[in-house]
């Protein structure tokens, strides 16, 4: 479900959804008992956007047809004297333009947004915005008392990949094990490119017996694809989980980065983890 955040409160998408529902019947119910003597078509406006923002683009469109049709139902039915019937299709399409325009600016203004939160390269998560996650995953944790697990990733030899096949292919490389990565994590779980060849990953709700296992199979997996792909690529892995969230989101990253440089200095290829 997606949530939206109104202040220190989490509304869920049912919320809006109905009174986005309530303001086009309640706007509707306006314009029909003025009939054609006031115009309402500004607040058909309200519901229009809060569809868009709500669920997505494509309800915010249906939401602009439907509005569209109820203006034009009225404007029918209110018995307006046009020279030609020519006149209510006009007026209906330039309605729907109208209609249409918030939701081509929120999704403008989404996509501008998940860019300023996505790395361009790989679509993970970029720093900025998994520090901000980690942040609201500690304070989720300090409030409900559940633990959550930070994941620190380096790729091993990356540079020879670049070296010897050039960073075209290097892009590709880091293309595919993201989405490895993401086809082995929960919709819950966040990863994260740090920069460069440094990957991070956020599993909430995650204790450190669960950690190990979640763990070790994704990297199994990641082996598994490297092997198939013939590339010589290994992964050194530090891992923190957090049972007591009285640490600052600098100081879990950080103990995720030194865990994995443990493993780095001792031969790489591995995973170390540690619990906090």
């Amino acid at each position: 479900m997606k949530i939206i955040d109104l202040g220190h409160e989490s509304i869920g998408k049912p919320f809006w959804v109905i009174l986005a529902v309530i303001l086009l019947g309640g706007v509707a119910a306006l314009d029909f008992i003025t009939g054609a003597e006031l115009s309402f078509s500004i607040f058909y406006l309200i519901p229009i956007a809060l569809f868009t923002w709500a669920v997505d683009g494509k309800v915010g469109i249906a939401a602009a047809f439907i509005s569209a049709g109820i203006w034009l139902f009225i404007e029918i039915i209110s018995s307006s004297d046009y020279s030609s019937a020519f006149v209510y299709f006009w007026n209906a399409v330039i309605r729907l333009g109208f209609f249409l325009l918030p939701v081509l600016l929120l999704r403008n203004l989404e996509q501008e947004r998940r860019l300023a939160r996505t790395d361009f390269l790989t679509g993970a998560t970029n720093n900025r915005q998994f520090r901000d996650q980690t942040q609201r995953e500690i304070d989720r944790s300090a409030r409900y008392r559940h633990p959550f697990t930070v994941v620190f990733i380096d790729i091993d030899n990356f540079k020879l990949i670049n070296d010897t096949f050039g960073h075209t292919f290097g892009d590709k490389v880091l293309k595919a094990i993201v989405e490895n990565i993401k086809s082995n994590l929960r919709k819950t779980d966040v990863i994260a490119r740090m920069g460069g060849d440094e990957f991070a990953l956020l599993l909430p709700e995650v204790n450190p017996e669960n950690a190990r296992t979640a763990i070790s199979k994704m990297r199994q997996k990641l082996q598994e694809e490297m092997l198939k792909n013939k590339w010589p690529i290994t992964f050194s892995i530090g891992v923190v989980s957090v049972i007591t969230p009285d640490l600052a989101v600098d100081e879990v990253i950080s103990i995720a980065d030194k865990m994995m440089y443990s493993v780095k200095n001792y031969g790489k290829d591995n995973i170390k983890y540690t619990t906090h």
